[in-house]
């Protein structure tokens, strides 16, 4: 069996327990050396045959993988965060189907959400923002001509932004050309949840100076949004005045 398993966002012990327990099992595994803590690979047994795909092609991964079924070894897939996001895992899984191999995919905690924890945010406030965007600037990689930054700036909610440290200048044009006032607020988070995690509060206009001045330009997520700074509502769900099928609201509301 092939297990694409997220790895978290850095820290060791942010890999969830199915995660940990199948890299103890592992005869193989592939890491993205460049992304994922080796510290991981401290789960795996002594006689485990470790590769780091940093400097591999698609197609050597994957003849890893298909000489490692026809010796009915257990393989790990271990990708950074989560697999579903930016893990370029589907074009791997369409080949692994033509192979006709067994596969299973393990979600892993995100970088969004280890980069919220880091600055004790919370994206969904009542009366400020119930909508995240994930996304990313354009870069190497295309992103299709309706997903560009401006276009998801009209929607004035959280954004989590991956793969853009890189492109601060560009990102904050953008998000200003697409209607986010340049003193939105803003935070660039590097390498969140790792030991030397930094954490960076700016504004949109601010966000190249903040990234200049902290050196950040690679391994970072970038949050916008008035979820970071604004006044929100009380959630309803805990208020007194508020019944639910657990408990009964007060006649007083208080």
């Amino acid at each position: 069996m092939i297990y694409f398993v997220g790895a978290g966002p850095g820290a060791k012990d942010l890999i969830t327990v199915r995660g940990m327990k199948l890299i103890s099992q592992a005869d193989c595994i592939i890491y993205a050396g460049s992304l994922v803590n080796s510290e991981l690979l401290e789960y795996a047994k002594p006689d485990c045959s470790v590769y780091d795909s940093a400097g591999m092609t698609l197609e050597e991964v994957i003849d890893v993988m298909v000489s490692a079924e026809k010796q009915a070894l257990v393989t790990i897939r271990l990708h950074t965060g989560d697999p579903s996001l930016y893990g370029a895992i589907q074009e791997q899984i369409d080949i692994l189907k033509e192979h006709e191999l067994d596969f299973q995919v393990v979600p892993g905690v995100s970088a969004f959400s280890a980069a919220a924890a880091a600055l004790s945010v919370e994206y969904t406030l009542p009366g400020v923002s119930q909508s995240l965007i994930i996304s990313r600037t354009a870069g190497r990689t295309a992103v299709p001509e309706k997903e560009a930054i401006q276009s998801l700036s009209t929607h004035q909610t959280s954004m989590a932004l991956f793969l853009s440290a890189g492109l601060l200048d560009k990102l904050s044009a953008e998000l200003i050309e697409g209607g986010y006032a340049p003193e939105t607020a803003a935070a660039i988070v590097y390498k969140a949840s790792w030991p030397d995690e930094l954490v960076v509060r700016t504004t949109v206009a601010d966000l190249v100076q903040a990234g200049e001045e902290n050196n950040i330009g690679s391994t970072a997520m970038v949050l916008v949004g008035d979820f970071l700074d604004s006044a929100y509502e009380r959630s309803q769900l805990y208020h007194p005045s508020f019944s639910h099928g657990f408990r009964k609201a007060t006649e007083t509301g208080k």
